[in-house]
């Protein structure tokens, strides 16, 4: 028998929980997960901000929301039952709290737990995957994918990443139409700082904007390559001389050769990952410094991966499909996988869901290939467009109200009846 399958238990319920920072579509996964299992007359509980949650024995009743308020998840953005960063250490570290999550686990009848998150999130879920042999309790846990920064192994793309390249395909383009109405007299160099601390595919996107050596963006900045400030201020400089301003796009996670941010703030977060401080401003100083330009930077930070209002329909279609094929490969009593999506033709773009270990996913890092950077460093090639575009494709917009704004569901999130005592007392 594969070590990924199991008999599924005869009953149970389904435990679903949101980790590490939510997207514009991460709430569709929430929602194909919970109308999938409503259809196989599976109960789901949502553990209330994450892994601390589940801890916490903080549970949420989903069969307390009616089945309009759930198809609103599909395009509510944030995260509807409330995320966390927390990363569970080893079984040896810390059993305390595996015997925790287990005891929860039997006192509510979960026999799966679908754990909805990024690289680290895919981590905790192996950990958790393994519990059922160690500790003497049959529970299955799936991972699901989400990350708007697209560094999943083994998936073609994540959840969340073709909504945020949208976003900042389409920021770069309308920032640079008013860059260029106005450089004749104001700013000539324009920064844009992105998410991505060690992978630059959001970065990337942003070179869908344009195409050509006028055509902003002029300069993408990746982690994938060392910054070199000789080579970057020449090509502001020729790019200012030539087109008369220039569109900079800069991953947040821009290294210089010694390998250190040029943005690190000198603190970090609850996975150990340094707190970044802001790159823009750095290569904005620089460019006033040394070439006396007149700039501006923005930094989009939360907005990039909560604008729900410009996600791409494929980004939209795919973080759903996610969802209710986690739920399909719980009941099937498969355990330690993952829905990752599997793309089959570039164009037209056709994709399809797939079970990968997660063994394959956890701890690992995708980072953009060699072949999809230009020569120079500071642009994307013909084969990273083949490979972005579609996912920025179709719209998908929320409905709007009389006010003018969209209508996004805020879910009563009424509270499972506790039965244990308050963990850490």
């Amino acid at each position: 028998m594969s070590p990924t399958r199991r008999p599924a238990p005869i009953s149970g319920n389904l435990l679903y929980a949101q980790s590490g920072g939510v997207t514009a579509v991460i709430n569709a996964t929430a929602a194909g997960v919970i109308e999938a299992a409503r259809a196989s007359g599976v109960k789901v509980y949502a553990a209330r901000n994450g892994i601390l949650g589940a801890l916490r024995e903080e549970l949420i009743d989903t069969s307390k929301e009616s089945k309009s308020a759930i198809a609103a998840l599909r395009h509510t953005p944030g995260g509807a039952f409330g995320s966390c960063r927390y990363k569970l250490k080893s079984l040896e570290d810390n059993r305390a709290e595996y015997a925790r999550l287990i005891d929860v686990f039997r006192a509510h009848d979960i026999r799966w737990f679908l754990y909805n998150g990024g690289n680290d999130s895919a981590d905790t879920a192996l950990k958790i995957s393994q519990l059922g042999k160690v500790m003497g309790y049959d529970i299955r846990c799936i991972g699901v994918p989400k990350t708007v920064d697209n560094d999943l192994a083994v998936t073609d793309c994540c959840p969340g990443f073709g909504s945020v390249a949208k976003y900042t395909a389409i920021s770069t383009l309308e920032a640079s139409l008013d860059v260029a109405s106005m450089a004749s007299t104001s700013t000539k160099v324009f920064i844009l700082e992105v998410m991505g601390r060690h992978a630059g595919w959001i970065a990337a996107a942003a070179g869908l904007a344009g195409e050509g050596a006028d055509a902003a963006p002029h300069i993408i900045l990746f982690p994938e390559n060392p910054f070199d400030e000789a080579a970057f201020l020449a090509k502001v400089k020729a790019t200012v001389e030539r087109v008369g301003w220039c569109t900079v796009v800069a991953s947040e996670g821009v290294r210089n050769a010694a390998g250190q941010f040029l943005a690190e703030a000198g603190t970090r977060d609850a996975f150990g990952h340094a707190q970044l401080g802001g790159v823009a401003p750095v290569l904005a100083a620089l460019v006033k410094e040394k070439l006396g330009y007149k700039y501006h930077w923005a930094l989009p930070d939360y907005l990039q991966r909560s604008a729900r209002h410009a996600a791409s329909k494929v980004d939209a279609e795919q973080a759903y499909a996610v969802g209710r094929a986690a739920v399909e490969y719980a009941l099937k009593g498969m355990n330690a996988v993952m829905p990752v999506i599997v793309r089959t033709a570039d164009a037209p773009y056709r994709w399809k869901i797939e079970p990968a270990p997660l063994v394959k996913v956890a701890n690992r890092e995708k980072k953009m290939p060699k072949g999809f950077i230009s020569r120079d460093g500071f642009g994307i090639t013909a084969a990273a467009r083949r490979y972005l575009a579609p996912l920025i494709q179709g719209e998908a917009p929320p409905p709007y109200g009389k006010n003018g704004l969209p209508q996004y569901e805020v879910l009563k999130n009424l509270a499972v009846a506790q039965k244990l005592p308050v963990f850490g007392r």
